[in-house]
């Protein structure tokens, strides 16, 4: 059976220095005039989950999707307010995610519309345990479009870390056992991310975890 997530799935946004640097003038414009000083988090709500193998429809309005290959922390039920424990040890399993998005400008507060349609999070087949992962800034990880290499990852260049991210978000919000945190999506050189189509298949895979595999098909009526 394919791993699904039993508790809230977030995002990450910023998290890669490629992907701060390609947004970084925006980042001086209203409303906040800064960058922001705490990890950027959405939600990727039920209705968007998709298995490994699973068909994605794509709305005929939308001509191309984002492709956003990341890896994925599942918490455990360590608790990240226990004094006695590491950030890192509230970790139980990775997984690998296809978090698709209708491509758009802002990085402030990632609408709905964009990020949340049904089926846009396309979920490996299985959680690789944390004590078999290895270290998660030596994590790396290949898109392929229709078997063309479109993007390589190496999370050596996350802007926070695994236990950094999971200890400063613990700062303002708990996550609970079964709980899904994205590591983050980096972008292409020109700051953008892989675009795919309607009749694409995409395949993720990084060492250990296999491949995570989704085919996008048009949305029926």
């Amino acid at each position: 059976m394919s791993f699904l997530p039993t508790g809230t799935v977030y995002g990450v946004l910023l998290n890669f220095r490629g992907e701060m640097q390609a947004l970084a003038p925006q980042m001086s414009q209203p409303p906040y005039k800064a960058a922001p000083k705490a990890p950027v988090l959405y939600v990727k709500p039920a209705n968007t989950w998709s298995a490994h193998g699973a068909r994605i429809a794509v709305p005929a309005r939308v001509p191309e999707v984002e492709v956003g290959a990341t890896i994925a922390m599942i918490i455990s039920a360590v608790s990240l307010a226990d004094p006695s424990q590491s950030a890192i040890e509230s970790i139980a399993n990775f997984v690998l995610m296809n978090d698709l998005s209708i491509p758009h400008a802002s990085f402030f507060r990632p609408p709905v519309k964009f990020k949340c349609l049904d089926g846009f999070l396309g979920i490996g087949a299985h959680a690789l345990p944390a004590s078999e992962a290895g270290d998660p800034s030596r994590f790396t990880l290949e898109v392929r479009i229709n078997g063309e290499v479109k993007q390589t990852v190496d999370f050596e260049n996350l802007v926070r870390n695994a236990s950094q991210l999971l200890a400063d978000v613990g700062e303002f919000m708990t996550l609970r056992a079964g709980d899904v945190l994205m590591l983050g999506c980096d972008t292409l050189k020109e700051g953008d991310r892989p675009l795919a189509r309607v009749g694409d298949r995409i395949d993720i895979s990084a060492p250990g975890f296999g491949t995570l595999s989704n085919t996008l098909v048009a949305e029926t009526a």
